[in-house]
C-alpha cells in the first residue's frame, strides 16, 4: 500500500490572520492588567475600537475563553475571568518554578543595555507607586518581569508563562492599595537586578521566587479577605458587580491601549 501524500493534502500557510493579532492584542492587555476582574466587553466596541469586523474578534474572544481569561455569560455577554483564591494559588505555584527557570535562561542574553532597560521599569514601577498610579505600576510590574523572560531562548517556556499572566494579570490591579507588595529589606527587584550584573544564576532564581513570595504575602491576604467577605454577602443575599466595558478611545492605537 503506497504512503498518503499528505503534502498534496496541506495548503500553505498565510501570513497571521487577524484574528490572530486581536488575540494577541488582547493578550497582551490581559497580561499587562489592563483588562479588569468581572469587566464587561462587547464584540461590537472592540471591534470598532480595532477597526476590524466582528468576526476576527469573536474568533479570538472564544479563543481567550478556552485559554481561560474571559468567560461566556447567559445573555451572550463576556467578562473578563475573576480567578478564585484556590485558582489564583495554583498559577501562582506553576509561577514560582518556571518563571525562576526563565530568568535563569534569559540570563547570557542580558547585557548593560537590557539591565539599564529593566531598571528603567522598575524606577517607573517605585514611582508608579509612589503617586498612587496604580495601574501604571501593574504595567511596570510586567515590563520588569517579562523584559527578563522574554530574553530566554524558550519560545514554549514563554508561551507558557503568556498563558498563566492572561489569567493572572486582571487580578493584579487588586494588588492596590490593600496588597501593595512590601519586603523585609531591600526591593527584591533591586536583587534581580543585582544579580543579572553579576551573572549569578542561583542569586536571580531565588530574587525571582522570593519576589512572589515575600512581595505577595499581602496580596494573598486581601485575596482571602475578599473571600470571606463574598461568602458572608452571599449567606445573606447575592449581588452582582460589573464593570463598564473600556471605552474605544482606550483599546485606539495611540491611545495607550491596544495597538
Amino acid at each position: 500500500m503506497r504512503p498518503l501524500a499528505v503534502e498534496a493534502e496541506l495548503e500553505p500557510v498565510a501570513a497571521p490572520s487577524l484574528s490572530d493579532i486581536v488575540y494577541r492584542q488582547l493578550s497582551e492587555k490581559l497580561m499587562r492588567g489592563q483588562l479588569k476582574p468581572d469587566q464587561r466587553l462587547k464584540v461590537r466596541d472592540l471591534a470598532q475600537a480595532l477597526g476590524v469586523s466582528e468576526t476576527p474578534v469573536r474568533e479570538a474572544i472564544f479563543q481567550l475563553v478556552r485559554d481561560g481569561a474571559f468567560e461566556l455569560k447567559p445573555r451572550h455577554y463576556v467578562r473578563v475571568r475573576r480567578l478564585s483564591l484556590a485558582q489564583y494559588m495554583e498559577l501562582r505555584e506553576i509561577r514560582l518554578r518556571l518563571e525562576p527557570l526563565a530568568a535563569e535562561r534569559a540570563l547570557p542574553a542580558i547585557g548593560r543595555a537590557a539591565i539599564a532597560e529593566l531598571a528603567r521599569a522598575h524606577r517607573a514601577l517605585v514611582a508608579a507607586e509612589k503617586s498612587a498610579d496604580f495601574d501604571a505600576a501593574v504595567q511596570a510590574n510586567f515590563d520588569f518581569h517579562f523584559g527578563i523572560y522574554r530574553r530566554a531562548d524558550m519560545p514554549r517556556l514563554i508561551a507558557i508563562l503568556e498563558s498563566l499572566w492572561i489569567q493572572v494579570g486582571p487580578l493584579l490591579n487588586l494588588l492596590y492599595p490593600f496588597g501593595r507588595p512590601t519586603y523585609a529589606g531591600r526591593h527584591q527587584h533591586e536583587l534581580i537586578l543585582e544579580a543579572l550584573r553579576r551573572q549569578d544564576a542561583p542569586a536571580l532564581r531565588e530574587a525571582v521566587r522570593q519576589d512572589m513570595i515575600e512581595g505577595g504575602r499581602l496580596f494573598i491576604r486581601h485575596l482571602q479577605a475578599m473571600e470571606a467577605s463574598k461568602a458572608a454577602e452571599t449567606a445573606i443575599g447575592p449581588r452582582e458587580t460589573s464593570l463598564r466595558t473600556p471605552s474605544p478611545t482606550l483599546l485606539r492605537k495611540g491611545g495607550g491601549g491596544i495597538s
